[in-house]
């Protein structure tokens, strides 16, 4: 059963020079799976994933054939019906947890929030439920780290805290947009398993947002490769290595390696047509 389907999704955005165009006729259905979008800085994949919680700029225009989450028609949604979509049925985990994170609200205060905004529970109730998140993720300490603010955390443990937040209310999508970015590589792996572990125990569907090539080939289901705002590949993720498109042929081949030692590294071609 299709979760969500994208049909000739587009995204310009007004400014002084005119319209310009971000995202162009991009087209997908999400099913029980881990689907990547993938690209260079710029080709429109963290526009894609706001667009569908219409969470783009008042100076952004959004069209679509068809924005549809289950049987609810996202273009046509008000305020209202989009505040009760987002958070419950589907969540946003932003890049970095040092602007996403309230400076001025305790870890814990604004995890259970994330739970009372959807659910009638006391505050007793979402402080339980919070502790026990933030055990699920993996935080040694979880009562301690319930009363701390975001700046006494580190990145990693603020990674993690952003994932709870997302994942709290059990949402059906879970749009991850290059969580693992501003980690150390160290601590990027224990994110994605954390990650990994969670959405695969409570059947929910991830949209994994990223620009990092060998790490969604390991992690991710299915790929969407985008460049200058299209679509121009979608194929899975362990047949990477055999793309056809010679964007996604580019992107494969730039990557450096240990293992093949190289004189020269290739240089990312790029070609006007493909955005015909």
């Amino acid at each position: 059963m299709d979760v969500l389907t994208v049909e000739k999704l587009n995204v310009s955005f007004r400014t002084d020079e005119g319209l310009k165009h971000a995202v162009r006729d991009v087209s997908f259905t999400l099913k029980n799976e881990k689907l990547a979008i993938v690209g260079e800085s710029g080709s429109g994949k963290s526009t894609v994933g706001k667009a569908i919680l219409k969470l783009n700029p008042s100076s952004s225009i959004v069209t679509a054939d068809k924005l549809q989450f289950k049987d609810c028609n996202i273009l046509t949604c008000n305020d209202r019906q989009i505040r009760s979509i987002r958070g419950q049925h589907i969540s946003m985990i932003m890049q970095d947890p040092k602007f996403s994170l309230n400076p001025v609200m305790t870890v814990g205060d604004q995890i259970s929030e994330a739970l009372r905004v959807h659910q009638k529970i006391t505050r007793h109730e979402a402080k339980k439920a919070a502790i026990k998140m933030l055990h699920e993720v993996s935080i040694s300490d979880p009562e301690y780290v319930y009363g701390q603010y975001p700046h006494e955390i580190s990145g990693g443990m603020g990674q993690r805290v952003m994932i709870a937040m997302m994942v709290i209310p059990e949402p059906d999508i879970i749009i991850a947009d290059e969580p693992t970015s501003a980690l150390d590589v160290s601590v990027q792996q224990d994110v994605l398993n954390i990650l990994n572990e969670l959405v695969e125990r409570k059947n929910i569907s991830l949209i994994f947002v990223s620009h990092d090539l060998n790490l969604v080939k390991k992690f991710c289901d299915r790929v969407l490769v985008m460049y200058g705002g299209k679509v121009v590949e979608s194929i899975k993720a362990n047949a990477l290595s055999n793309a056809t498109h010679p964007y996604t042929r580019g992107l494969m081949e730039s990557l450096p390696s240990l293992k093949h030692r190289r004189d020269v590294l290739p240089v990312l071609s790029r070609d006007q047509q493909w955005l015909a």
